[in-house]
């Protein structure tokens, strides 16, 4: 197996050494024949080959068995004829990473505003009201006059039938529940569809109990109870926006990792920004790039066969669980280690468990 690892900015070189380390370890403990091919994209790509992703990398990219992707400064990339691409939008698109998906959950010993929950978010990653991503050529923003905007949504009946097959396969390993989540009451003809879709998916998986709930209610009811959820399935900017909030719910988004699925191709990416703000000041959480690599080993194993793994996978997330448990965590979730003292703890507890 052969995952290429981009670091990306900010925090992302910090972050990324961490989840490195433990896969590193994973390979070693479980006997993992797995390559790492170090990349770059981002600001230092933009500065070496003046474009943030190229077509060199992508070529590299297409015949690896997953990717691993560092936090990228998206918000300083606005015109892609000067090279400045988002390398999130770049690889979701050209590999088609329709489904991703966020996990959020609590954990004995970090201070939270809810009960304890456990629940995974899974957002259509290719379409919505993103407008880099609805158009073949430009966006589907259009200033009609200087004070006048129009934004497109997009929604296609086979990328909502597609994402809602993930949702629900991911339901069948858990607790046999999935709540749709839409505006249907005003956007009636698109959120019609993207609910028309997952009723029809599932017909196929009678075992899983399904209901839904209109997005803004949606939001008050994962702060007021979130342990009432177990899969949550919508649709592009609703399952940005929401899996942000479950993130932080479970006591940092630092602690939100996540996976970008396609039918043929996988990315790990922590779901949280580049964080300029903290870079090189050995303060960020690597949790999440740690989960996103985690997720990323499951994937793996559940496309080759490959049991073990999935049990580096597991083992990962006990590391991660046990060094929660000891404290042994940075400041943003009560701890006082810096983000390399983290993972010297990840690599020990990974090795001990």
């Amino acid at each position: 197996m052969k995952i290429v690892v981009l670091p990306g900015d900010g925090i992302g070189p910090e972050t990324m050494a961490v989840a490195v380390a433990v896969l590193e370890t994973a390979a070693q403990r479980f006997n993992l024949d797995l390559t790492l091919e170090h990349d770059l994209a981002g600001h230092a790509s933009l500065k070496v080959h003046g474009a943030t992703v190229t077509e060199d990398l992508l070529a590299k990219v297409l015949p690896a068995d997953g990717l691993m992707l560092g936090p990228m400064s998206t918000y300083d990339f606005k015109d892609e004829s000067k090279g400045e691409i988002n390398p999130s939008k770049f690889f979701r698109k050209r590999l088609d990473l329709f489904a991703n998906i966020r996990p959020a959950r609590t954990f004995p010993g970090i201070p939270t505003i809810s009960r304890p929950f456990e629940l995974v978010v899974v957002r259509e990653n290719t379409e919505g009201f993103y407008a880099d991503r609805n158009v073949e050529s430009g966006n589907s923003e259009i200033l009609v006059t200087p004070d006048v905007a129009i934004s497109l949504r997009r929604i296609t009946r086979a990328c909502c039938e597609r994402v809602a097959r993930s949702a629900f396969e991911i339901a069948m390993q858990r607790r046999r529940r999935l709540t749709l989540v839409h505006k249907h009451n005003v956007l009636k003809i698109t959120d019609g569809i993207f609910l028309d879709a997952c009723h029809r998916v599932g017909k196929d998986f009678p075992e899983v109990e399904v209901d839904d709930e209109i997005v803004d209610a949606m939001m008050a009811h994962v702060v007021r109870n979130p342990a009432r959820f177990d899969v949550i399935v919508t649709t592009n900017m609703f399952g940005d926006i929401l899996s942000d909030l479950t993130a932080e719910l479970s006591g940092s988004l630092g602690l939100g990792g996540s996976l970008n699925a396609g039918a043929n191709h996988a990315m790990g990416q922590a779901a949280h920004g580049s964080a300029p703000d903290i870079a090189s000041q050995d303060l960020a959480n690597p949790f999440s790039q740690v989960v996103s690599a985690a997720m990323l080993l499951a994937w793996l194993s559940q496309r080759s066969g490959h049991a073990q793994y999935l049990l580096a996978s597991r083992a990962i997330e006990t590391a991660m669980e046990q060094c929660i448990a000891e404290q042994q965590v940075t400041r943003d979730i009560g701890g006082r280690l810096g983000t390399r003292a983290v993972g010297q703890a990840l690599v020990r507890c990974l090795r001990e468990a």
